[in-house]
């Protein structure tokens, strides 16, 4: 039988050989036997591993789960829909968004202190049992906690602001962990523990948060986050992660919102910044790549239009002007398709540039676009340079989505034919219906308020020269590393003739001074603005309430003035009418909602009162003090808000800033320290929030060498998606 092997099969053959021994010594006997049915496969176990695989393999416990990170945060414990709505406020919709908050500071280290030994202002942590609590209201939306809090040297009231809900838990007997600082309300409390020492430990992160969503949530919220810590995976090559002694993502999360030292946190915040600033560097050359592909037609030199342009001008151009124009020049010049940034502070003359740069094409036959976010701003380009337009027979058409039909349709045949040179409008310029004879250069203004949509829809089926304008400016180092893709003008100096605008801060129940001063230039002959609270609320309410408190001022504090107002739900109409009103004299003081942020320019207008200045965000309190200032008398801008001891951190450091400085880029400097890269300009409109973790101004290194790798790597390998990702959603880096 050596050697011999066993047939297998599903059916015999029909003769199989078999071999039977009679026993030993004997001689085997070969026969052959007939088989007609067929055989049953049977198969022995094989142990715990099997012989064919399963239809769809279990994903590893450690494998990546991506999907997690964009489940809403409704999806964690306790956020219904009043905590998702407050989160949304904050642009934190995912769990990812949680997880990408950075702490914008974490708690020092400080002693427990008995409650005999408090002293002065000094931050300190007290424990003691709750003797009793009562509750009030104050001024405006404000309610006021107060607990007697006992230890076994001394008894003190401990004070909190808005935490109505608190008073069920503190109940006599409930012993309690505080940390803040005596005041004139007793005890302050800034954060506080009931069991487990977590809000009042050592290096407990702070967040950027809200009044409606308080640090101990939020922290709450960001530590059932930490549970999808890993579920990104890694997709920095482990190589490249050795080489650069980086943690694992994972790790870094953890570290970042759970540190146990200042060195584990930034250890965690660094690798975090080394992955985004890696990845927008992978967006940026990847979109350089494309655009090398485009082709404009270059623009002849500047000739005598833009020398009739500069004599019809009421003013000689600055130095930083007569710069960016020549930038531009250079652009035009090529057949590379122009893509600038032109940034420049309130009122410094951005749109004497915008329409030098169009001229250049009216000039060369062609047509030049401006393009704004908003019709007021339309409108007031429109309003800006049709009278010049107009001296210089340059035919201007305003193309906005509250024209009638006819006008509309008007509008979009001459701008078809030709017969339009510039127009100017706001998305509706972008709309499929609308299409240039020969569109050789396009202006965005307030560029980052418009989606990557949006403005690649302007130069669609075309190469026009690009160039983007923004008044809210952006440090330096800032703009080259996220404006990349973009050369980068700025004009830093306002016109000779401009005064400083001298700005003061008083809390509300002063506010009768604010009115004083401004009835004073009222009296003198002068204009003035009221903008009023930014609340949350639809644009019908919002109206609502302007007119509401413009009735109220008429009736009191400027009774005997001519009273105007403006907000959003006007018509066009409308809105024109009481801009001409206030422009030639006829309205004293406008009250306004923030519609009047960018583009309005009355020179007689020289004091500002902001209502409720606490509420609104540095750029868009710089932006609205722009308003005034535009001519040569001094003015003035008057920010109110509540008690400074009931306003938040950041809210203290805005206004703070406010006061100290008028000039918009060292604003954006210190917006980068008091609320981070991530939003920079505010509210989501900034198209920066993809820079979550990075500090440009201590990580230029860092940014260095995400560069230097980015060149290095021969592909974008499990990066790509990141990439895909970033130019899919970005508002500042895509096709312009």
């Amino acid at each position: 039988m050596e050697g011999w092997k066993p047939w297998c099969g599903s059916r015999a053959p029909e003769a199989a050989p078999a071999t039977v021994t009679a026993g030993p010594g004997a001689v085997p006997v070969l026969y052959s036997v007939q088989v007609t049915r067929p055989l049953t496969e049977i198969r022995l176990p094989v142990g715990f591993a099997g012989l064919d695989p399963p239809p769809h393999w279990p994903r590893p416990r450690s494998a990546p789960r991506p999907e997690a990170l964009t489940a809403g945060v409704e999806t964690l414990p306790k956020v219904g829909p009043a905590v998702r709505a407050r989160l949304a406020k904050l642009g934190l919709r995912s769990v990812g968004d949680l997880l990408a908050h950075r702490p914008r500071r974490y708690e020092r280290p400080i002693d427990q202190r008995a409650i005999r030994d408090l002293f002065g202002e000094d931050e300190a942590v007290i424990e003691g049992v709750v003797v009793a609590t009562t509750s009030r209201r104050g001024r405006g939306r404000l309610k006021i906690l107060t607990a007697r809090v006992a230890d076994d040297t001394g008894e003190i009231k401990a004070t909190w602001f808005n935490q109505p809900w608190l008073e069920s838990q503190l109940t006599p007997g409930t012993r309690v962990r505080l940390r803040g600082k005596p005041s004139r309300y007793g005890f302050q409390v800034a954060s506080y523990d009931l069991g487990e020492i977590t809000e009042t430990a050592d290096y407990a992160p702070v967040y950027p948060a809200s009044e409606a969503l308080a640090q101990k949530q939020l922290r709450g919220l960001v530590g059932e986050a930490l549970r999808f810590a890993r579920a990104e995976g890694d997709a920095l090559p482990a190589r490249l992660a050795v080489a650069e002694s980086l943690p694992l993502h994972g790790d870094a999360l953890v570290a970042m919102h759970r540190p146990r030292s200042p060195q584990e946190a930034e250890g965690g915040r660094r690798r975090l910044a080394f992955d985004e600033l890696l990845v927008l560097q992978l967006a940026l050359a990847r979109r350089a790549a494309e655009r090398e592909k485009l082709v404009a037609e270059a623009l002849p030199p500047a000739g005598d239009l833009l020398e009739r342009y500069r004599e019809v001008l009421p003013f000689t151009l600055t130095d930083a002007q007569e710069r960016a124009i020549a930038e531009i020049d250079a652009d035009l010049a090529r057949t590379t398709p122009m893509q600038r940034l032109l940034q420049g502070d309130v009122g410094s003359g951005k749109t004497v540039v915008a329409l030098a740069t169009l001229l250049r094409a009216v000039e060369a036959g062609r047509q030049g676009a401006l393009m704004a976010p908003t019709e007021v701003l339309a409108e007031q380009h429109f309003l800006t340079i049709e009278g010049i337009c107009t001296e210089l027979g340059v035919r201007v058409a305003l193309l906005t989505s509250a024209l009638t039909a006819k006008e509309h349709a008007n509008v979009r045949q001459l701008i078809a034919s030709g017969d339009v040179q510039i127009a100017v409008g706001t998305h509706a310029l972008i709309q499929k219906e609308v299409g240039f004879r020969d569109l050789a250069v396009a202006v965005v203004d307030e560029q980052h308020r418009f989606g990557v949509e949006q403005r690649s829809a302007l130069a669609e089926g075309r190469s026009p020269h690009v160039l983007h304008m923004t008044a809210t400016p952006i440090p330096r180092t800032l703009a080259l590393t996220v404006y990349g893709d973009l050369s980068v003008s700025e004009i830093t100096a306002p016109p000779a003739n401009r005064k400083q605008i001298v700005t003061a801060w008083v809390t509300d129940d002063r506010s009768a001074e604010a009115y004083t001063r401004l009835t004073r230039h009222l009296a003198d002959g002068r204009q003035a603005y009221v903008v009023c609270p930014l609340i949350e609320a639809s644009e019908t309410t919002v109206a609502r309430a302007a007119e509401d408190e413009a009735e109220r001022l008429r009736r009191a504090e400027l009774k005997g003035f001519s009273v105007g107002c403006m907000h959003g739900r006007l018509k066009p109409t409308e809105r024109r009418a009481i801009m001409a009103d206030f422009k030639s004299g006829d309205i004293d003081v406008l009250v306004a909602t923030t519609v009047i942020e960018v583009g309005v320019d009355v020179p007689n207008a020289t004091i500002m009162i902001v209502q409720e200045a606490d509420r609104f965000g540095l750029a868009q309190l710089h932006q609205l003090r722009g308003r005034v200032g535009r001519g040569a008398e001094q003015s003035y801008c008057l920010l109110v808000s509540g008690p400074k001891e009931e306003l938040t951190d950041v809210a203290h450091d805005r206004l703070e800033a406010m006061v100290q400085t008028s000039d918009g880029f060292e604003l954006a400097e210190r917006d980068l320290e008091i609320r981070g890269e991530g939003q920079l300009l505010g509210a989501r409109q900034s198209g920066l929030s993809d820079l979550h973790f990075t500090r440009l101004r201590q990580d230029t290194r860092l940014l260095e060498r995400a560069r230097g790798v980015a060149r290095s790597l021969s592909d974008e390998g499990e990066l790509v998606t990141a990439v895909d990702r970033l130019l899919g959603v970005s508002e500042h880096i895509g096709d312009s």
